[in-house]
């Protein structure tokens, strides 16, 4: 995994950070220090650089006459301490310590030492045109301070596993929000409103967004590696009256995994899904909202197809990941290349398997149909909250039925919910009336104990830590036609795929309660807009 045998260990989840760091300390005499022994106030050493502290996640916690102590996640590394003893030309102590508590630390050095210099990155309103304006806010975007504070925030993002990023100018200060496990989190000390500028346009010029235009939305991606990891950030700015708000949306490539056998499918439902892939032709949709993993669904289930034997194609906005042996496009609205355009050629380059981003528009839905009727298999995502919806929708786009009910092979709906921390999670005897109310009976082997959060260190105090996500197969059959060519609303096409044997988002997420995975007051959160139907169903 290229990393020490301890990040390894704790990465994998065998060991904790804190048993570690407890192991090295005394394995190689190194003192630990605790979180209590970090100082209130940061020590600013002169001399020093920022970005060779952060580059090495290394701090200051204390100095005396005889030398400057520093807390190190590596005190073992040799170059950072010869560095250390060279620049400060003064004994040197490393200490061990958790990263987070590290990290916690490099935050409050580095708004100490910005404070010192803050006179000199007030944006001022005085310029005489609007020329000389942006030319400072490329000088400021350029300064050491707004460059090391960008790259705080994002690396923030990293230590907290969060999805987006949310930069925010409000008439009461500059707001910076990360959503984690799905829900958004407010940082306690944002950087200063007169930095929102220089912020915005140090992000711009990293995204190559066109850094003079203030009034209208703009979209750009940002490639980066922070601390080992390759990080794709898919900008987008909008125009506020208080400034311009963005917001960065992170996909670490790492983490993502690629395999459907660990995505959280319940074992009916993923061979059901696999016996649909298996299929030579059809089409295939995975619904949901933004930001529920369908993507991730469509990329792990081109990743189990054999693409040697198999000419895949997909066409994105934008090609999130890269996978081998697969031929993506990217759109490219700009000089013509729509989803249409871009499906009506490579048809023309022999595909078997076809994945579309998104159906979003009339043209697109039916030249995906059309292909399916010729001997392809087509995978895409569509905008709905249910699997049943996406054949209104379908026929909302202009498709007629009998071309949904000849092509459509099945609609897998998804949502992602948070599972629960191992660590602190605490068990609840259910009553039989709940049992009973909720629908949880029929998935409870034994017993009546379920779990909820609670909180702890590791899970930053909500109880919650990583995602796993539900699911919904709807599968056409013979009933399914009839229902679709008799006119059938979705709420109809609903339940006779229920009275088929379809198990619901919500009962899907019952059967995570029931093993221990997620709690009830979760999975009412994510399908709050249709569990008590399926209950009363």
């Amino acid at each position: 995994m290229g990393d020490m045998l301890g990040q390894v260990l704790v990465k994998l989840g065998l060991v904790s950070e804190q048993d570690i760091c407890s192991a090295l300390s005394e394995q190689m005499s190194i003192r630990f220090l605790p979180l209590a022994a970090y100082p209130e106030e940061p020590i600013i050493i002169e001399g020093l650089s920022q970005d060779f502290l952060f580059s090495n996640n290394v701090v200051p916690v204390s100095k005396t006459e005889t030398g400057i102590c520093f807390a190190a996640s590596v005190p073992q590394d040799a170059y950072v301490n010869k560095a250390l003893r060279i620049a400060l030309g003064c004994p040197v102590e490393l200490c061990i310590g958790l990263d987070a508590d590290i990290s916690s630390a490099l935050q409050k050095y580095l708004q100490v030492a910005d404070d010192a210099v803050e006179s000199d990155e007030v944006v001022s309103d005085s310029f005489a045109g609007d020329d000389e304006f942006i030319e400072h806010l490329k000088d400021l975007a350029s300064e050491a301070p707004v460059i090391r504070l960008v790259n705080q925030i994002i690396h923030k993002a990293l230590d907290l596993g969060a999805s987006d990023i949310h930069i925010e100018p409000f008439d009461d200060g500059l707001h910076l929000r990360y959503r984690v496990d799905g829900v958004i989190h407010e940082v306690p000390d944002p950087p200063q409103l007169s930095l929102a500028p220089a912020i915005a346009s140090r992000i711009k010029l990293l995204a190559h967004l066109n850094i003079a235009e203030r009034r209208l939305p703009q979209d750009g991606r940002i490639m980066t590696r922070v601390k080992g990891h390759e990080l794709d950030l898919r900008v987008s700015t909008i125009p506020t009256v208080h400034g311009e708000s963005i917001v960065m949306r992170v996909l670490d490539r790492q983490s993502i995994q690629l395999s459907l056998d660990k995505m959280g499918f319940s074992q009916d439902t993923l061979s059901r899904y696999r016996e649909l892939l298996d299929r030579p032709h059809g089409v295939l949709l995975v619904t949901g909202p933004t930001g529920s993993g369908k993507t991730t669904t469509l990329y792990a289930s081109l990743a189990a197809m054999d693409s040697q034997s198999l000419k895949i194609v997909t066409v994105e906005d934008p090609v999130e990941y890269q996978l081998r042996g697969i031929n993506q496009i990217q759109v490219q609205s700009q000089i013509d290349l729509t989803f249409g355009k871009a499906l009506r050629s490579i048809l023309r380059q022999d595909p078997d398997i076809i994945m579309i981003g998104e159906m979003r528009d009339t043209e697109t839905a039916q030249i995906g149909v059309q292909s399916a009727l010729t001997g392809h298999l087509v995978l895409s995502t569509l905008h709905t909250n249910t699997a049943a919806g996406a054949i209104t929708r379908l026929e909302d786009m202009g498709i007629e039925r009998y071309l949904i009910t000849s092509s459509v092979n099945g609609v897998l709906a998804q949502r992602l919910l948070r599972k629960l921390c191992q660590k602190c999670r605490i068990p609840v005897e259910l009553t039989a009336e709940v049992i009973e109310t909720s629908g949880l009976g029929r998935f409870m082997q034994s017993g009546q104990t379920v779990y909820r959060s609670c909180g702890c260190s590791e899970c930053q105090g909500s109880g919650y830590a990583g995602r796993t996500s539900i699911h919904e197969l709807f599968v056409m059959d013979s009933d399914m036609h009839k229902a679709i060519l008799s006119g059938s609303d979705a709420t109809t096409l609903h339940t006779v795929a229920r009275r088929n044997g379809m198990i619901t988002l919500y009962e899907d997420g019952l059967r995570k309660v029931a093993q221990g995975v997620t709690s009830l007051e979760e999975v009412i959160r994510v399908t709050q807009d249709q569990g008590s139907e399926d209950v009363v169903a």
